[in-house]
């Protein structure tokens, strides 16, 4: 590898001096997922597939942070951005120690197929759980926070990060492979494409993945509609299919007839990397003169410039220095804490919580949720040296006498083999009725809700069917409530889940809380730490009210845009506080809003300043208004705080008919609080956004 270190060329040149000592084999060998070793040209074999969703996943120990919907929820490109370098520095000292043993398999390399920046538009998708949520301008600045962080801000690389999956993908998953998302243009261009444009222009991200599906009718790893725009966008990185998608253009979408057609459709269309085996037909392609021989060097070229950014063919960079005791250690295990608390939602609390220990002798812990490990992963999730369970945690936090109980199973009849149907319901009623609280832990996890083709997955290829618990937990739910006992719901979840609370004394929402989740739930069940997550999608009553999954117009779909059947809207969350905003002022000039903020509770909290703003004179402009700024903030009890808040540039455009960004319009509405300016979040918090209209 030495002989290819020559700081007199540039990336560029030294990529195609690589590729120019290669034979076609070697370089069609290249543009596999699992690369060739090419020996006389001192090139190792390179797995490029890795992943680093919330943690390093897959290839063993590593810090398991909250999946990332609950990263979402912390709202802030901070908190963020020290997940992305955590995972960055974990992914180095794992491949250091794995080639050092000639170990270059799967999940071991430095090219990392995170984030996943799509929309999480409809609450049935089961991989929603891997995004940051519904909104495009949140998802753009989290998603550009991590994607820096990944890739870090010296010369070489620490990481790849990769944005995905381009474009429009999150439709059902059982029809994936085969289905067509019909978007319009103001569509596609206003919510579902933004995140990827900021990741590239901003993040310069080094890779993009192509989704399954087809967007108007162009299947997404061969569009000349995408890939035209990720060049507009000035993309310099390499461009790689979702596992097996260019497949599907034959076997599925029934666009081409063979592989070798399949292969040659998706390199000519700027598709470098095959995460699949259709480019094992390349060589066929070329025979049949359906591919160049310009065109396999184009992308192979592409291929070894992320190789060299990443200092893998130099004999030596500056993070070949760090070491594999980084992997999981007290410091990473300890942020990945704080985020579990900070991701943690409060959807209700009639003033039970936080509980106070000197009232209470007995909890009882019940439910299928409550010592479930599964319940703290999420999908694409690394393996934890320890992990807090919600029993886990309470049993450390609490002195007092625990009676716990499954319950149920998460979605079986029955917990036991031979057993009746609702055979545990009876010992949960019975660990209720002897305690003096109870802490019902319910939801779901990735073997029910997640990947098509994952393990489980039972009901509906990963996504849900309805927004309801399974039935074996809402008749758990039922039983529970109506013994009156003071009762807290827990819910894990990666979506939109209506528990069926109204009986209950408070609900938290957890996600798939990572590793430390039990102990973070302990710390906000018993005051520890007040809780502060906010909702990065909105939550709905039911999803009889919803439009169809398979329709992909923004009708009535997310805060946006929706008009009916909300729960919990987005960005809500209660606090054990109250946190005041006053005196809006905006400088248009700077684009700058300045609002003051007081803690008038009891409590130091940390809460979440946001801002939205609608356009009044455009017809263009969303239904109901868009996030436009936010900020995390710590306010300690009776403490006033000025916070300055930069409103997004693209907060002053709306998006024609035609797809376009235009200035359509002079007169704006500016919106500040702790929640959005929608009746229900008034309703909820018992408190209005503040607002100012002003001209431009």
């Amino acid at each position: 590898m030495e002989k290819y270190k020559n700081t007199e060329l540039t990336v560029q040149e030294r990529a195609e001096d690589i590729v120019s000592k290669m034979t076609l084999e070697e370089q069609v060998s290249q543009l596999r997922y699992d690369a060739f070793e090419i020996e006389r040209l001192g090139l190792p074999a390179y797995n490029w597939w890795n992943e680093s969703l919330h943690g390093i996943a897959r290839a063993g120990t590593a810090t398991m942070f909250p999946q990332a919907i609950g990263l979402a929820a912390i709202f802030d490109e901070n908190s963020i951005k020290t997940v992305g370098d955590i995972c960055a520095v974990e992914a180095r000292a794992k491949y250091n120690v794995s080639r050092q043993h000639g170990d270059r398999g799967i999940y071991k390399g430095l090219t990392m197929w995170s984030p996943n920046i799509n929309i999480f538009r409809d609450p049935r998708w089961g991989r929603g759980q891997e995004t940051y949520g519904e909104c495009p301008y949140l998802t753009s600045r989290l998603g550009v926070s991590f994607a820096k962080a990944l890739q870090g801000d010296q010369p070489v690389l620490k990481v790849a990060a990769c944005a995905k999956h381009y474009a429009g993908h999150s439709g059902p998953e059982g029809i994936r492979h085969q289905f067509n998302a019909k978007i319009s243009d103001k569509d596609l261009n206003e919510t579902y494409l933004p995140a990827f444009e900021a990741l590239v222009r901003e993040a310069k991200v080094e890779s993009v993945m192509g989704a399954y599906n087809r967007v108007n009718l162009e299947p997404a790893c061969a569009s000349d509609y995408l890939m035209g725009k990720l060049k507009a966008w000035g993309f310099e990185g390499h461009f790689v299919s979702d596992c097996w998608a260019i497949r599907d253009f034959h076997t599925h979408h029934k666009i081409t007839k063979t592989p070798a057609e399949s292969a040659a459709l998706a390199l000519n269309k700027g598709c470098d990397l095959n995460c699949g085996n259709t480019y094992q037909h390349l060589l066929e392609a070329l025979e049949e003169g359906l591919v160049s021989r310009e065109v396999v060097a184009q992308s192979a070229v592409r291929l070894m410039k992320t190789r060299i950014k990443l200092g893998m063919l130099d004999a030596f960079c500056e993070f070949d220095n760090i070491e594999y005791d980084q992997v999981s250690c007290d410091t990473h295990k300890a942020y990945a804490l704080v985020c579990a608390q900070k991701s943690m939602v409060l959807l209700k609390n009639n003033g039970l919580l936080p509980l106070d220990q000197t009232q209470i002798q007995k909890i009882a812990v019940i439910g299928p949720n409550a010592a479930s490990i599964e319940a703290l992963r999420g999908n694409y999730y690394g393996t934890g040296d320890e992990y807090w369970t919600f029993l886990d945690g309470i049993r450390n936090a609490f002195s007092g006498r625990i009676y716990y109980s499954e319950g149920c199973h998460l979605f079986s009849s029955v917990l036991q083999a031979l057993g009746q149907p609702g055979d545990g319901y009876s010992e949960a009623i019975t660990a209720a009725q002897h305690s003096d609280v109870v802490v019902l832990c319910v939801g779901l996890d990735a073997t029910i809700e997640g990947e098509e083709g994952d393990t489980g997955n039972a009901f509906a290829a990963g996504d849900k069917q309805n927004l309801f618990l399974p039935k074996s937990q809402r008749k758990l739910v039922e039983q529970i409530l109506a013994l009156n006992k003071p009762t807290i719901i827990v819910n894990a979840s990666g979506s939109s889940i209506n528990v069926l609370g109204d009986r209950a004394d408070a609900i938290i929402q957890t996600w798939y809380p990572g590793q430390m989740g039990g102990k973070a739930l302990a710390d906000i069940l018993f005051g520890k730490i007040s809780p502060s997550g906010k909702l990065p999608v909105t939550f709905y009553e039911t999803a009889d009210l919803l439009p169809d999954f398979e329709d992909y117009d923004m009708t009535n779909r997310t805060y946006r845009y929706v008009e009916d059947n909300v729960l919990y809207p987005f960005g809500y969350g209660l606090t054990y506080s109250k946190v005041v905003c006053s005196d809006l002022k905006f400088d248009p000039d700077h684009r700058m809003a300045t609002v003051d903020v007081v803690n008038q509770g009891n409590c130091d909290t940390d809460e979440v300043v946001q801002l939205y703003i609608r356009c009044e004179d455009s017809k263009y402009e969303v239904r109901n208004h868009k996030l436009c700024g936010f900020k995390r903030i710590h306010i300690k009890s009776n403490e006033s705080i000025k916070v300055d808040i930069q409103v997004s540039e693209s907060a002053f455009k709306v998006v024609n008919d035609k797809g376009e960004w235009i200035v359509d319009g002079s007169r704006f509405t500016l919106y500040a609080g702790v929640n959005q300016p929608d009746d229900l979040s008034k309703q909820l918090t018992g408190q209005s956004c503040l607002h100012c209209e002003f001209q431009l």
